[in-house]
């Protein structure tokens, strides 16, 4: 009788005959059309014009030329893409459905031409493009068909963003564009697209189905080109969105080249994602997670898992397996269906990934291929597997991009999350045991976008894809992908009168005869008038307040703040660098608010708000001296109606539960982005430091708040409200001074998580944005232009709550 091991054994040394796909219908539409490409704008095409080749990665020859793009073609193709989105958004809902549902038609008719398109280009197995690619692509559209359908009733309080340029990379042509497109279109949006200078074939070929689908012209714009094409469409004034995927370093780019633009943006990154197995999982089920996570597409994908971590006891078996599956893996022509890894993409990226191998060779690592024999033709590179190298080695933290895995172990739970978080990246992870309580209390912990659970490389349009720190930030798919391609649609309106049945001040004048009391005796003025042997008014000293605790600033300087009529009303600390690093230690030491429950946190926010409320008179008649408002009485009702507002939001601010066309469920999570750094307004000073910092501590963030310049004071006043609510200490934090000198440290301090400034300082806005992709951080800026932050529609709302979160996917297989 023959033993499993023999059976194992017969299956590994089982050598599969050839199973090539036909190139033939690919071949002869590229010769249709004369194996040279123009551009597709306005929904015709141009001549062909300056161009460069595109050729096979698996065997060196060129397959046809491209147009290289023009600032001319740019130009043209944003004004035929802002011509055709006002019609393309009175089309409508339906009518946008339609059309997005003939595309998706049109896809899956012709789905082995694109996916043997696509392999040619690209390098790829015909398994993965046939199987993988194309299904995922002609799901996105069916998907945003329905979303086309919907969005009007789902996000009634959202428009379109208008012109959206979208730029992709070459490890995933097609599928990239299904990613982008799909949505933009999904909402109203038009949009010029340019593809990978190595892939542009299946985006010309998308170009003809659409205009086989009647699109409107210049709805859908393809200009090919290199990077200077790409940097071209970021530069253009005319776009109102950008959308990139690509490497960390062009996006940090994109995010100082777009800032203070107005644009908004997503970046989806690189990454280095951790693929943990702990000691009772599946191993051999791991394994083939593995196979499919980091020898997918030959690695050259940016949620590869490219850190391997095993749990100690269970390494040395875990490997053996792992080397064992690699000596089985088939490498050569991307066309063979048995081929299990293909070609990289050009041979400059082959010789990066070698450099990087020897350099790990050269730190004393072991790097272990398994024997086979490389094609004579093409870009191709092995398997490999890197041992003992350090957690800090260059192989364990820079991205490969390519079939090269870095294992190493671990002894506990804790120290897996410690070791998969030791990176600037954070796009995706997967976690594997058979005990789902164990898995679900890691994922949450890892700093990534994505988690899969006893699975790896998991992808559905129902389900959000993008990542954390310098993986970028933006989600492609889901119901998060769509947001990024609507605004708020913000009513051009006066704020709402004042509540009739608001009536703060008690008895007599109000808060008139409570200011005529005042005059001459707030701050430094006397008690009873300014003259004759009035007592002097006792000095309120304002400090910083960090860690919970008041404190003098570093720097032992303050500066005057004057009242509306021009009197001194007080002084002000003049927080520095060294008080921002002092509040954001704090910040990072308070892991306790994010760990509170969303209930204890609702509780806190209903606690301030009671304590502001019983002083409501008095803030009112400080806030009315130091501003000149007559609103101030409303200004201080609408505060306490914001802490409410996201003390009910803090629980309630759920995530969702997707469920794929798989067996399990993908469970979205709101996370908290961490710390934020907070640039308030002079407008409203009391109310807009609250409509900002209450969302984001609601939904367990820790701040650091710099307060109206002008008007610090009536921040400082908080101090004993917060004091007497239970807010520990450090989840916020307050440093008074300069916006300007403060929202540059804050924006290019490595721990601080997002940047937000809400000011009328364009010229700050845009700085914030340029500093803060130094480790792309998120930023959320007015741009200059002020907020109504009376009015409920404008300074308040799901968006503030948006901000301060992220989405986390944990996708959770069952039945299998």
């Amino acid at each position: 009788m023959t033993t499993a091991q023999e059976i194992t054994a017969i299956m590994s040394s089982h050598e599969y005959g050839p199973s090539p796909e036909s190139p033939a219908e690919a071949q002869a539409w590229l010769a249709a059309h004369g194996r040279r490409f123009g551009l597709f704008i306005d929904g015709t095409w141009t001549a062909p014009g300056a161009d460069f080749a595109t050729s096979n990665p698996a065997t060196g020859a060129e397959l046809a030329r491209i147009t290289q793009a023009t600032p001319a073609d740019i130009d043209a193709a944003v004004a035929a893409a802002r011509r055709a989105q006002p019609g393309w958004r009175k089309l409508g809902g339906h009518g946008r459905a339609r059309l997005l549902y003939a595309l998706a038609r049109l896809i899956q008719k012709h789905a082995r031409l694109l996916a043997v398109l696509e392999t040619l280009d690209n390098g790829k197995p015909i398994r993965e493009s046939r199987d993988i690619d194309i299904p995922l692509v002609i799901r996105h559209f069916y998907h945003h068909a329905g979303w086309a359908q919907l969005v009007e009733r789902e996000f009634p309080a959202h428009e379109p963003v208008g012109v959206a340029g979208q730029i992709v990379p070459w490890n995933f042509p097609l599928l990239m564009l299904a990613w982008k497109i799909a949505p933009a279109l999904a909402c109203g949006n038009t949009l010029v697209f340019k593809p990978a200078e190595f892939t542009s074939l299946t985006a010309l070929a998308f170009a003809e189905l659409c205009q086989e689908a009647g699109l409107p012209p210049g709805v859908v714009n393809i200009v090919t080109g290199d990077g200077a094409t790409g940097a071209a469409i970021v530069a253009h004034p005319d776009i109102d969105k950008i959308a990139f995927t690509g490497s960390t370093e062009v996006g940090r780019q994109i995010r100082i080249a777009t800032a203070g633009s107005g644009k908004k943006l997503s970046l989806e990154l690189g990454g280095k994602s951790p693929f943990i197995v702990f000691a009772d999982a599946d191993l051999d089920a791991a394994v083939e997670g593995l196979v499919d996570s980091i020898w997918f597409n030959q690695g050259q994908v940016c949620c590869a898992g490219s850190r391997l971590l095993v749990q100690e006891r269970v390494q040395e078996r875990f490997l053996a397996k792992v080397k064992a599956r690699m000596a089985n893996l088939r490498l050569g022509d991307p066309m063979d269906k048995s081929t299990d890894i293909g070609a990289i993409i050009d041979p400059i990226q082959r010789q990066r990934i070698a450099d990087l191998a020897a350099t790990a060779e050269g730190e004393g690592a072991t790097v272990w291929v398994p024997p086979c024999t490389l094609p004579a033709q093409g870009s191709f590179y092995p398997p490999t597997l890197i041992t003992g190298a350090g957690t800090s080695a260059i192989v364990a933290q820079t991205e490969i991009f390519g079939p090269v895995l870095v294992a190493m172990s671990f002894r506990t739970p804790g120290e897996a999350v410690q070791l998969a978080n030791n990176s600037v990246y954070g796009l995706a992870a997967c976690v594997w045991s058979e005990s789902i309580s164990l898995a679900l209390d890691v994922a949450p912990k890892l700093k990534a976008g994505v988690v899969w659970v006893n699975s790896a490389n998991q992808f559905d349009a129902s389900c959000g894809f993008g990542g954390y720190r310098e993986s970028g930030f933006g989600r492609e798919g889901g119901r998060e992908g769509l947001e990024e391609y609507l605004r708020p649609a913000l009513p051009s309106r006066d704020h709402p009168p004042h509540p009739k049945s608001f009536s703060p001040l008690k008895g007599g004048e109000g808060l008139k005869g409570s200011l005529s009391a005042l005059q001459g005796g707030e701050g430094r003025g006397e008690v009873g008038g300014a003259t004759g042997n009035a007592v002097p008014a006792i000095d309120r000293t304002a400090k910083l307040y960090i860690g919970g605790k008041q404190a003098r600033p570093d720097g032992g300087y303050s500066r005057r703040i004057l009242a509306a009529d021009g009197s001194q009303l007080g002084e002000a600390p003049e927080g520095n660098r060294k008080d921002i690093r002092n509040a954001v230690e704090a910040a990072l030491k308070q892991e306790g608010w994010t760990a509170a429950s969303a209930h204890n946190r609702a509780q806190v926010l209903y606690y301030i708000a009671e304590n502001l409320s019983a002083r409501a008179e008095e803030f009112a008649v400080r806030l009315a001296r130091m501003t000149g408002s007559a609103e101030a009485a409303l200004e201080v009702e609408r505060s306490i109606e914001r802490l409410f507002t996201y003390a009910a939001w803090a629980d309630k601010f759920d995530g969702r539960v997707h469920s794929p066309p798989i067996p399990g469920v993908v469970i979205a999570m709101n996370e908290p982005l961490g710390v934020i750094g907070m640039i308030c307004p002079d407008e409203a000073p009391l109310l807009s430091f609250l409509s900002l910092a209450a969302p984001a501590l609601a939904l367990g963030n820790r701040v650091v708040a710099v307060p109206s310049e002008r008007h610090p004071l009536i921040v400082t006043d908080l101090y004993q409200v917060f004091d007497t609510s239970d807010l520990p200490g450090g989840a916020l934090n307050i440093v008074t001074g300069s916006a300007s000198e403060l929202a540059r440290t804050l924006a290019g301090h490595a721990e601080i998580d997002a940047i937000w400034r809400h000011d009328t300082e364009a010229g700050g806005c845009a700085e914030v944005e340029r500093l803060s992709a130094g480790n792309l951080k998120r930023s959320w800026t007015g741009n200059g232009a002020a907020r109504d932050w009376l009015d409920p529609l404008k300074g308040e709302g799901p968006e503030f709550l948006r901000q301060a979160s992220q989405v986390k996917n944990v996708w959770v297989p069952y039945g299998v």
